[in-house]
């Protein structure tokens, strides 16, 4: 697998494990208005067969108006090529559901669950044999770091390190579903 190919599919897969948990509160809903925004920075694969390879992204991030949940747009770029990147998680009952690029029927992965914790989201990922987790922190509001990991013999192991800084003003947008 390209060295792009497997940024997308981690990249998916660290976005994907935003949400897993209980029904979202007012405090989840907070923290996706805090999303809200244009995030650029870097990230590099931290283990498997390409890791030390570094990329940057730019993401614009739209809370849902008729629902709970987010989308985050962009793209990740490793030298001179770019892949565009997409995940949307949205509240499903007590948990979250939601995709990367187009979800495990196609070529990206499943949100398959969910919870926010204060400022932290947690998100199980699914793609066939691929069971992973993403976790992403607001260490402050313009600072976001993204941990996706893949369980490997029954553990979590961490694949791909993103720390995003919000570029210009806070946007309130917001995309209705």
């Amino acid at each position: 697998m390209s060295r792009l190919k497997t940024l997308g599919l981690a990249t998916l897969i660290a976005f994907g494990t935003l949400a897993t948990g209980p029904a979202a509160a007012s405090g989840d809903k907070q923290f996706f208005r805090q999303v809200v925004g244009k995030w650029t920075g870097p990230g590099e694969i931290v283990a498997g067969k390409y890791k030390g390879t570094k990329f940057n992204c730019t993401f614009d991030g739209l809370e849902h108006t008729q629902r709970v949940g987010m989308v985050l747009d962009g793209s990740c770029r490793v030298g001179l090529f770019a892949q565009p990147m997409r995940a949307e998680v949205v509240q499903s009952g007590r948990s979250y559901r939601g995709a990367f690029q187009d979800g495990a029927k196609g070529k990206g992965l499943d949100i398959v669950s969910g919870e926010v914790q204060g400022n932290k989201m947690v998100v199980g990922l699914d793609r066939a044999q691929l069971k992973g987790a993403m976790v992403a922190r607001l260490a402050s509001q313009d600072q976001m770091a993204i941990t996706v990991s893949v369980r490997v013999a029954n553990q979590l192991v961490p694949v791909i390190g993103m720390n995003l800084k919000r570029s210009g003003d806070v946007r309130q947008s917001q995309l209705g579903r």
